[in-house]
């Protein structure tokens, strides 16, 4: 215990000095886009909502519907909209048709009825034939109400194993969660501007509780918060079967513990900002650091100390 201690303290002494590892013995520092990186490998994930797409304007039927996420909306209409649509509120796809610009060229409006049947135009900055090339024409401020309807037919009712502990409550506020537990879609409704899709889960026993999650749909294969980036289909446990239970209910709520591992580690509280290496004498010490302050010092790969 008196060498650990020992190990621990000069470990820290040269963080406080230099900020980071340093020597010689050292290994170039690896950055957030060196841990981030992976090898793209399509998983059953990734494939579970493809057929939830985005589909191009000369496909809209008169009838579609947009959920207005913003009273922003009155900014990208045309001053005739008065009063403007409000969050909250439906509007629904009417025609489209070519104008002319102030500067000559060709635009498109694209109307809309409000729920009281009063028109309003949107103008899109392009041709129609240039918006037919698009797989998709974004409307600002509103959502498809096609792509929450198909995701609510693919979820609701459904159980998954939840893969990030960054929960919401009714409000919209963010809490902490708990991830690799099994979770029910009970509920699908319209998002936000960023993320169209909110989902509302239950979870069983023994951790009983109701949550919510914003999540990307679509178009979203790059996005941070899509299905695969959320969700697993199977027990995320069941590929590490060397993880206690004792340590697999660690990771389950974000924590660590001395000697745990690396890989158990990342599991708990994901990939790291940063890790600086360093060769002592007859060990290889790294240091993991993330944005929020929390670092990791680990000895031969087993957790050795950390600040959360």
């Amino acid at each position: 215990m008196k060498r650990l201690a020992a190990t621990i303290t000069t470990i820290l002494t040269v963080l406080l000095m230099t900020g980071c590892f340093t020597g010689i013995e050292s290994t170039p520092k690896i950055t957030a886009n060196d841990v981030k990186k992976e090898r793209a490998v399509q998983t059953p994930e990734d494939r579970y909502l493809n057929d939830v797409t985005y589909r191009p304007l000369e496909s809209w039927q008169p009838g579609k519907l947009f959920y207005v996420t913003d009273d922003k909306i009155s900014l990208t209409l045309e001053p005739s909209a008065t009063p403007a649509p409000k969050a909250g509120e439906y509007i629904a796809f009417s025609s489209y048709r070519p104008v002319t610009s102030l500067t000559g060229s060709i635009d498109t409006e694209i109307v809309f009825l409000k729920e009281n049947g009063q028109e309003v135009v949107y103008k899109s900055g392009a041709s129609p034939e240039e918006l037919q090339q698009r797989k998709r024409v974004e409307i600002p401020f509103t959502i498809e109400t096609s792509i929450v309807d198909a995701t609510r037919e693919a979820l609701t009712g459904k159980t998954f194993y939840i893969k990030t502990p960054i929960w919401y409550n009714e409000n919209g506020d963010a809490r902490n969660g708990l991830k690799f537990i099994p979770v029910t879609i009970e509920e699908v409704t319209p998002g936000n501007v960023v993320y169209p899709v909110r989902l509302k889960f239950s979870v069983g026993s023994p951790y009983d509780d109701t949550a919510y999650i914003y999540m990307s749909v679509g178009d979203s294969s790059r996005s941070t918060r899509n299905f695969a980036a959320l969700f697993s289909l199977t027990d995320p446990h069941l590929r590490y079967p060397a993880i206690t239970e004792e340590t697999w209910e660690r990771i389950i709520h974000g924590k660590v513990a001395p000697y745990m591992t690396r890989e158990e580690c990342r599991l708990s509280l994901g990939a790291p900002s940063s890790i600086d290496r360093r060769a002592a004498i007859s060990s290889l010490q790294e240091l993991w650091m993330y944005e929020n302050g929390v670092y990791l010092i680990f000895d031969d790969g087993l957790l050795q100390s950390f600040r959360r």
